[in-house]
């Protein structure tokens, strides 16, 4: 099993990481982080795709889906933003943040390292 800061440390290594967090999106707080850029603040990125979980839940809630969120992906321009919601035991209210560089990144990859990471996270 691997810490917080040791799996953001796998998560920077994704080919075309441009940074990750953990966040909990109960509070919006940002857990750990590693990376970012000047255009690209990780604290404000987390406490923002909190908001994003938060209104897809509800709107999973409004139609009924009994179903779960693996992950949100967010396409821009010249990035990927990556959020997954964890499920291993005692991190309910948690989700893995990752940003990419669009031009370097292989998304397919990326998703199937943030599952590897989150299966081995535990906090």
């Amino acid at each position: 099993m691997a810490n917080t800061e040791t799996s953001l440390k796998e998560a920077a290594q994704i080919e075309g990481a441009i940074g990750a967090a953990l966040v909990d999106y109960t509070s919006g707080m940002a857990l750990g982080i590693i990376g970012g850029t000047t255009e690209l603040d990780l604290n404000v990125a987390a406490a923002a795709n909190t908001d994003v979980v938060r209104a897809k839940l509800r709107a999973m809630e409004a139609l009924g889906l009994q179903d779960e969120i693996e992950d949100i992906l967010i396409t821009l321009g010249t990035q990927y933003h990556l959020i997954r919601l964890l499920k291993t035991r005692g991190a309910g209210g948690l989700f893995l943040y990752l940003a990419l560089d669009k031009n370097r990144a292989n998304l397919a990859m990326a998703r199937h390292h943030l599952k590897r990471i989150e299966a081995e996270l535990e906090v």
